[in-house]
């Protein structure tokens, strides 16, 4: 099975059959990245948020891996979620700062 990318979605190929799955992209599961990023503030240390960010890393890897893709695709993919994590987490941490915000 093979793999090309289509406006940045992973497409898998399956030369037995005539159909393409699209992977849905890990920073458009927004409900994902919005947990993660509120975990990783809410973290005590910042070696509570290393950790936590290495079970999930481990995870995602381990999703991608099981849906064939390579390490390359793997780690733009988990990369990519990540950005949006600490772009989230900056949102958050706005928000929680504001008047009538979580901090308030």
């Amino acid at each position: 099975m093979n793999s090309t990318f289509n406006r940045g979605l992973p497409i898998r190929r399956n030369p037995a059959s005539p159909c393409q799955i699209i992977l849905f992209p890990l920073t458009h599961r927004i409900g994902k990245v919005r947990d993660v990023a509120e975990k990783l503030v809410e973290k005590s240390s910042a070696r509570a948020a290393d950790y936590y960010r290495t079970q999930v890393s481990d995870a995602l890897f381990k999703h991608l891996e099981k849906l064939g893709l390579s390490e390359d695709e793997q780690d733009e993919q988990v990369g990519a979620f990540f950005s949006a994590v600490d772009v989230e987490a900056e949102r958050l941490v706005y928000w929680w700062n504001q008047p009538g915000g979580k901090s308030a």
